[in-house]
């Protein structure tokens, strides 16, 4: 009961917290962006809504609580066209296990590759010396943690780098993340997470040191300037989940969330994910919508993604123990930048 008013009173203080958040003069303000993207392909497709119910490696982005429902060992191998006709690919790969009856241990990395940019400086505007390629890196070290029948919890760290060919960032920060569930068949979830809280980050390089000759001396000496330092994007999300069983190969889970962002508008998030098993095979549909201010209006909108998201999954159970094999596919559409498809594999030991 104490562990039921203390989720009572963080669910309550939360959303009395994210009235003041999402102030829209903000937006843009705060570096690191890459690590608001969704790098799974089946927690995009429900609209980034399952704070509630999204279940292992793809838990560290959502809620690091979901963690702690890894069966044994998860790995997943996950490519999206970033930006659909930008040429971005991210690539992301983690591995989740479970090391007791009670704790679950994952490791993550997703990496933006913008591809090859000419080099250009003042004395060669048109380039034609060479190429760089950006890199934004996010590297992830979750724990997730089995409390008792209906509370879960989690911690995940990481490690975030931006460069350049002679500038660099890197930065350390942290999420946090808890989970309640109940009803006879657990088909009732709610869930907290705090997301990106970390120190400011600042750019450093001989990209920010330029040469300069003294005209009274003619000496020529290096001065280096100092870049601003930029905060993270950090975030609170509130969610919840309700799953409609059917049968026992036939059931509909509903999730609803709301992101209170720092540095851009909050957001309303609507997903679904109806699922079917057979003997040797399931399959998932799911769709969502994340809804913000201005979402509907092309001129004022401040976020590139336009709202719907859909995907599927199928997998192939295989053993004695229902082990799965899974291919997954997750579309995000991005007005005039076209639609960004999430391709992945999941491997599901039991």
């Amino acid at each position: 009961m104490k562990t039921l008013k203390l989720i009572s009173l963080l669910l309550f203080g939360s959303m009395l917290t994210t009235v003041y958040a999402g102030n829209e003069d903000r937006v843009g303000s705060a570096g690191a962006s890459h690590l608001l993207i969704n790098p799974w392909a089946r927690g995009s497709a429900i609209g980034d809504a399952g704070v509630a119910n999204i279940n292992g490696l793809e838990a560290q982005f959502n809620n690091i609580a979901g963690l702690a429902f890894t069966d044994k060992t998860q790995i997943k191998f996950n490519y999206s066209n970033w930006m659909g006709n930008a040429g971005i690919g991210l690539n992301s790969a983690g591995i989740a296990q479970r090391i007791s009856e009670s704790n679950v241990i994952a490791v993550s990395i997703q990496s933006l590759n913008f591809g090859d940019v000419p080099i250009t400086t003042v004395a060669n505007p048109e380039g034609d010396i060479g190429f760089f390629s950006p890199r934004a890196n996010v590297f992830n070290v979750g724990f997730a943690k089995k409390f008792s029948s209906s509370i879960y919890g989690g911690i995940n760290f990481k490690v975030v780098t931006e460069s350049i060919f002679n500038l660099r960032s890197s930065g350390i920060a942290f999420d946090a993340g808890v989970r309640y569930v109940s009803g006879e068949q657990n088909q009732l979830k709610f869930g907290i997470s705090l997301k990106n809280v970390g120190p400011v980050m600042r750019f450093k390089g001989d990209g920010l040191s330029n040469q300069v000759e003294y005209i009274s001396s003619e000496f020529i000496a290096t001065l280096e300037q100092r870049s601003s330092t930029y905060e993270l994007p950090s975030l609170l999300n509130i969610g919840g989940s309700y799953d409609f069983i059917f049968s026992e190969e036939s059931r509909l889970t509903v999730a609803a969330a709301f992101q209170a962002n720092s540095f851009s508008k909050d957001q309303m998030r609507l997903g679904f994910d109806y699922g079917m098993t057979t003997e040797k095979l399931a399959f998932n549909l799911r769709g969502g919508f994340a809804y913000e201010n201005g979402i509907f209006d092309a001129e004022n909108r401040s976020n590139a993604l336009v709202g719907p998201t859909a995907g599927f999954s199928v997998d192939a159970l295989v053993g004695k123990n229902k082990s799965a094999l899974g291919v997954e596919y997750g579309a995000r559409f991005a007005g005039i930048f076209g639609i960004i498809h999430t391709l992945g594999v999941t491997i599901s030991l039991k």
